[in-house]
């Protein structure tokens, strides 16, 4: 079994799909809601047919999928809004893949704490990309963590 993350997005997927495959340097598979033609009791408009309907990415061994929701799912899920209680942590890197990741991701988002040399990590700080994602960088979180086992 494994916990992966998932993205939602209102239509922004292929532009943020995009820009992570920049930001990790990674190759993505992608499908749109209209691949599988229209059902007649729910057709799509032709917006929502180039939606994404799934999509996974893959990088340094994670997965990160990402999907649009249609509007009409979101009468019954509730409205995708920017930002959320999500925080995507990257943990036991070496800091100079984390100044890699966290200098694309940060391009044209907010810099909540650079990356910098902290007592329980030698690369930490967190931003916020242009989709309201929240990332937290560790470079020694397991370490750290491990250290107050008993």
């Amino acid at each position: 079994m494994k916990a992966i993350v998932y993205l939602q997005f209102n239509g922004e997927a292929e532009e943020a799909i995009a820009f992570y495959e920049k930001a990790f340097q990674a190759k993505s598979v992608k499908v749109k809601f209209g691949a599988f033609g229209q059902n007649s009791e729910y057709p799509l408009s032709e917006e929502e047919q180039n939606m994404i309907m799934e999509s996974r990415m893959e990088f340094s061994g994670n997965i990160l999928m990402i999907s649009d929701v249609l509007p009409s799912m979101q009468d019954i899920t509730g409205a995708v809004t920017k930002g959320s209680m999500v925080l995507i942590s990257i943990i036991d890197a070496d800091p100079e893949t984390n100044k890699q990741f966290f200098e694309k991701l940060s391009e044209d988002g907010t810099v909540i704490m650079p990356l910098s040399s902290m007592p329980w990590s030698a690369s930490f700080g967190m931003l916020v990309d242009k989709f309201g994602v929240t990332w937290k960088f560790n470079s020694e979180a397991s370490k750290f963590l491990d250290s107050f086992l008993n």
